[in-house]
């Protein structure tokens, strides 16, 4: 099923929270006793979600603000800002390509060929080596969102174990995260080229399972994306969806065990879950 479904239904789920993402929007929700909150805190079972021991973080826009790469791929097209998800979205389609047939580039030569192809089938003139500089660049030096360093040193304040999980490259995710200061706040930083496959395939998340040694039941996977969030759910992780700007859920798979507007939101709502 993974294999007949994959390819064709997530590069549209994943683009949806690409298209807009320097624009800030606000997350109006309604707790039934009156009082406003975006958390959502209640499994489908309308049972409290037990308290994790791991917390695992996506990185790109998750954690950092892609509205840099926006901008240096958007230049690298001419200006053409509107080509921007067709972009992303060849770039999400083709790594599923290549976990599909046995393939591996890492995600910034994907994200470069997937640019050189928008430039081909637009007519604008641009070399590997302006693709590679607009991508990898960029990348590498996203700043982090301003809740997340706050967020995460509360998080660990709380006992909460923290690691990374990215498609990113092991160099890549570590320049990175360096750059946004944000290093010392994991105890592990992984990623996928270590098994050479893609999220949301199941044996990415099975990876840092095994790795930790640590049961499905007691991992909390956070992220912006509905597709990763879908991949983790499936392998028995719980997870959280932090609402970035754009970022919208995907109704064919489980609702996330929680849902919040940023990492501080997600430290409130877990220290009252141990309480």
């Amino acid at each position: 099923m993974f294999i007949r479904t994959s390819l064709f239904i997530l590069p549209t789920l994943m683009v949806a929270g690409f298209a807009n993402v320097s624009h800030a929007q606000e997350i109006p929700t309604t707790a039934e006793d009156g009082k406003q909150s975006s958390a959502v805190i209640q499994t489908e079972k309308d049972s409290m979600m037990p308290t994790p021991k791991v917390i695992v973080f996506d990185v790109n826009e998750t954690l950092l603000d892609l509205a840099g790469l926006k901008k240096s791929v958007g230049e690298a097209l001419n200006g053409r800002e509107d080509l921007l998800p067709l972009w992303f979205s060849n770039m999400l389609h083709y790594s599923l390509v290549e976990t599909l047939s046995g393939e591996y580039h890492d995600f910034g030569e994907i994200g470069t060929a997937a640019l050189m192809m928008v430039a081909e089938r637009e007519g604008i003139e641009l070399d590997q080596g302006s693709a590679k500089a607009a991508i990898v660049n960029s990348l590498r030096s996203l700043p982090a969102h301003p809740d997340v360093r706050e967020g995460l040193e509360r998080l660990s304040d709380q006992g909460f174990r923290l690691v990374s999980l990215t498609n990113s490259s092991k160099a890549g995710v570590e320049t990175q995260l360096s750059n946004a200061g944000l290093t010392e706040l994991f105890e592990k930083r992984y990623s996928i080229d270590q098994i050479k496959k893609y999220k949301p395939h199941p044996d990415t998340y099975q990876m840092v399972l095994d790795d930790l040694g640590v049961q499905p039941g007691e991992v909390l996977m956070v992220a912006a994306h509905a597709w990763d969030l879908a991949g983790a759910k499936n392998v028995g992780l719980q997870t959280a969806f932090v609402k970035r700007p754009s970022a919208t859920l995907y109704s064919n798979v489980q609702k996330p065990d929680v849902i919040v507007k940023d990492l501080n939101e997600l430290a409130d709502v877990l220290s009252k879950a141990k309480q």
